[in-house]
This record gives C-alpha cells, structure tokens and sequence, in this order.
C-alpha cells in the first residue's frame, strides 16, 4: 500500500508567519502573490521529507488543503483618530489575497477551502506597539493612524480544518496529515485523526505552542528557516 500525506494549512496563519520570517531571513525578497504559491506547493516535499526523513521516498502527496477567507469590501467607518472614512479592503491586502487564491486555484494538488469574514463584527484594534507606547507613557494624539487598524473575524476557517481532517481520517486514504497552524484548537480532530491510526504531525512554523499539546501529536516539524536563526528542532 503507498503511503500518503495530506498537508492542511491555515492560511491566515500561514501567510502572517510567512512574511514574517522572510522579512527576518530575506528582507529584500519581494513576496508576491505567484511566488507565495508556488512556494506552497514546492513546499510539499519539503514537509514530507521533514517529517519522514528515513521513508519520504516511498511516500506520496494526497493533496495540499488551503484554509482561509474570501475578501469582502465594507466601509470600517470612521477612524478613531483622523475621522476619516475606512474601507476594510484597503486596511487589509485584499487585492494580495485575491490574487492568492487565485494561483492556489491553478496549483496542481491544492484544495482552496474558503471560510468567511465577518468584517460588519470587526471593531477597531491597537497595535502591539501602540500597546507599549501607551503604556510607556505615549498619548494617543502622539500615534500614527496606523497604529489603530480594523480587525476583522474569521469564520468558519477552524470548523473546516476539523471537518477535513475527521473526513480524512475516516476515509482511510491517507496514512499522515501534516497540519501547517498555530495555537487553535485542533486537539479534538488531532485525538480521532491519531485514533484512526493517522500520523499527526504539527508545523507552527517556529511559533511557540502550549507545552500540554505535545501529547495529543506525533511530531513538530517546521520547514521555513528559524527567524532566531539557532538552527534547532523543537521535536
């Protein structure tokens, strides 16, 4: 029987930690929408052999799953501190967004899976470094307008994870799932998916996870280079 591996990314994770780490190890590398999916789907092999370094050659792609949400345009309202009138697509990189969906589209083995944004639910939100400059002692008349940006929610995007990873699970056709996340709530879909004898593996990209969930998976493993740059394996 060929063993297979199913590789499930949640994109808002994914595409956050991404340009983050390139930031710190390729600063003057232009991330464009093309580049990014052709780098998931080279990626695959990077994973499979990560997590499988002495049998990665008797073991094959199912399929690449892509979990995020499709971009909605909606005026935020006024901004908290120039009153100015905010459209949500122009605080967050729709058109980047747009333009990754649509190459994951045309990717060979790549399953778009599409939650929703609730961005009539979004409120305005300080930044990290707006947080510590207030704290320090800052006032708000001394922040950027970019410091205050408009966050919207997600929904959707964690069920659909779940779903796929227990329909797998039970259909039998995948023998290992590498889930590409952060610090969601996986945990229910990780216990049936390791009970169904699946090999769970996590990739939090380098993010620190809860000490408590090393016990319901069966490895980290994380392809992107260290943005610490110590070189080491957590796992």
């Amino acid at each position: 029987m060929t063993m297979k591996t199913a590789i499930l990314i949640d994109g808002g994770f994914f595409v956050r930690r991404y340009q983050a780490i390139k930031a710190r190890v390729a600063p003057d590398e232009n991330i464009t929408a093309e580049t990014l999916a052709r780098d998931i789907s080279a990626s695959a092999f990077r994973w499979i052999r990560k997590a499988n370094p002495h049998g990665y050659r008797q073991r094959e792609l199912y399929r690449i799953f892509f979990y995020d949400c499709a971009p909605e345009r909606h005026n935020a309202g006024p901004h908290p501190l120039t009153g100015e009138i905010v459209r949500v697509e122009d605080t967050i990189d729709f058109a980047f967004r747009e333009a990754l969906h649509e190459q994951l589209r045309r990717q060979r083995k790549v399953a778009l899976r599409l939650g929703e944004l609730h961005v009539k639910n979004g409120d305005w939100t300080l930044s990290k470094d707006a947080i510590r400059r207030l704290r320090a002692g800052a006032t708000l008349d001394e922040l950027e307008p970019a410091s205050i940006f408009y966050k919207v929610k997600q929904a959707g995007v964690d069920m659909r994870i779940g779903l796929d990873i227990a329909s797998i699970s039970q259909q039998g056709q995948v023998d290992q799932i590498i889930l590409v996340a952060g610090d969601s709530d996986f945990v229910p879909a990780a216990k049936m998916a390791r009970r169904n004898g699946i090999d769970f593996i996590l990739d939090p990209m380098w993010n620190p996870i809860r000490p408590d969930l090393n016990e319901h998976i069966d490895g980290i493993c994380s392809v992107m280079p260290n943005p610490k740059g110590d070189g080491r394996e957590r796992r």
